[in-house]
């Protein structure tokens, strides 16, 4: 008989390459997870999985959890909006995938993490159930929405999570219970020692379907090693129209003034009689656009004539909540430019920065609730991506971020050539007693 824990450790499911992960067009609560056992598949992909199904999460959570992930939101956008120049993210797929990171971590590593995430303001179980309390909001936000003028349009909004591991570590099984009850994750085996770039195309392209081939190279060449055990991923892709789309016929041609006194050309769109709200604060005005259905929507903030986006301070004063807040109903006359643009952002040296230093540090992170040999395991890196296009019809947009975890490097060798001569001392090891001592001056005589 298969004992349940070792199907855990050796994940004798076969699954391939691509066919359990299909683009994001079903919430994965709907699906039931795969059972244990069977043979691996013609790719050699197996499946590490608890047979626990995914649980419905906690919505009580959700004031809590928000909150919080506002605050998380406000802390990286305000660390990346350092470096001038356009900036996307998606602060939910950096919160997930440190989420599915953070069963794993034990002591001040798990300390440190909870405290950049708001974790204890809701408690660590708790936390996890409204996690996925929120997915599940999220991804119902989705389908055929019914428009004002009675039309319909169709809103494409998922996620999806997964997890990368290296052949032959035993994971334990508590934290491959609470990735299939809280995030409808499982765990695909690879072999991150003798075919890493393979591994890395893999994943690499797992993204590229879950977001409609919007986030390309997430993981960049070099990132993984053969030292790599783990990578947690989490990808988020969406497609919403706008409730009144704009007119094509007015955008035109406008002038756009950049930071520094510069003057560009951009194509301006023109919305005359936009629905939405108005927001306003110490300088700074802001509309809101709805997307169809009314159910999410757009806020454009814009800082007053001769004053900056004071970004830090704005999201970290409550900015967001303030932002998310009902507004003043309004018909607006709104212009606003067409972009399409993408970010990259090692998130690494901003979560040190954050408060989180010790999951980075090798030798001295604690990630034994992983896997049951306890093995010396440290977050390498944490890389996002976004990618955002905004037209007259509406918004397209796509996440993902990976957080590599690899084990302790090897003790380096340190040489020696015994090649003049020496001295030697034969001794028992316990107390040192020398039983035999010399001295080769001519291993040939």
């Amino acid at each position: 008989m298969i004992d349940r824990r070792d199907t855990l450790r050796y994940g004798l499911l076969g699954l391939s390459a691509f066919g359990g992960a299909g683009l994001l067009t079903a919430c994965a609560r709907d699906q039931d997870p795969p059972p244990v056992g069977g043979p691996a598949d013609p790719d050699g992909i197996r499946l590490v999985s608890s047979d626990l199904r995914r649980a419905a999460g906690d919505s009580t959570v959700l004031p809590g959890l928000v909150a919080g992930l506002r605050a998380f939101a406000g802390d990286l956008f305000g660390g990346l909006a350092e470096k001038q120049g356009n900036l996307v993210l998606s602060p939910y797929s950096v919160a997930v995938a440190l989420g599915m990171t953070l069963p794993g971590a034990v002591g001040k590593t798990a300390e440190e993490m909870r405290a950049v995430l708001r974790v204890d303001a809701v408690g660590p179980d708790r936390w996890h159930k409204g996690v996925n309390a929120l997915t599940a909001h999220v991804e119902g936000l989705a389908g055929k929405q019914e428009r004002r003028d009675g039309s319909s349009a169709e809103i494409a909004l998922a996620t999806a999570n997964q997890l990368f591991g290296h052949q032959g570590v035993p994971w334990e099984e508590e934290f491959l219970d609470l990735l299939a009850k809280e995030y409808g994750a499982g765990l695909r085996v690879v072999d991150f020692e003798t075919a890493t770039e393979e591994a890395r195309i893999l994943i690499n392209t797992w993204v590229e379907q879950q977001t409609h081939d919007r986030i390309k190279d997430l993981i960049p060449q070099g990132v993984l090693d053969n030292l790599t055990r783990l990578v947690l991923v989490n990808a988020i892709y969406l497609k919403a129209p706008w409730e009144g789309p704009f007119t094509k016929e007015l955008t035109a041609k406008a002038p756009f003034h950049l930071d520094d006194d510069r003057t560009v050309e951009v194509d301006m769109m023109n919305r005359p009689d936009l629905a939405g709200a108005l927001l306003a604060g110490d300088g700074w005005r802001a509309a809101r656009i709805p997307y169809a259905g009314q159910r999410m929507a757009m806020t454009v903030v814009l800082p007053d004539e001769g004053r900056l986006p004071a970004t830090e301070a704005f999201l970290a004063d409550g900015g967001l909540s303030a932002l998310t807040g009902p507004g003043r109903p309004a018909t607006i006359d709104l212009r606003l430019p067409r972009w399409t643009f993408r970010t990259q952002a090692p998130l690494g040296d901003l979560l040190k920065s954050l408060g989180m230093p010790t999951a980075f540090a090798e030798g001295v992170a604690d990630f034994t609730a992983m896997t049951d040999d306890d093995l010396s395991l440290y977050i390498a890196a944490v890389l996002h991506q976004g990618f955002i296009a905004v037209d007259e019809e509406g918004t397209e947009a796509a996440a993902a971020t990976a957080v590599v975890v690899k084990t302790e490097s090897a003790v380096q060798a340190e040489e020696l050539t015994v090649d003049r001569p020496f001295l030697f001392v034969i001794h028992d090891v316990e107390h040192g007693a020398p039983l035999f001592v010399g001295r080769v001056s001519d291993p040939t005589a």
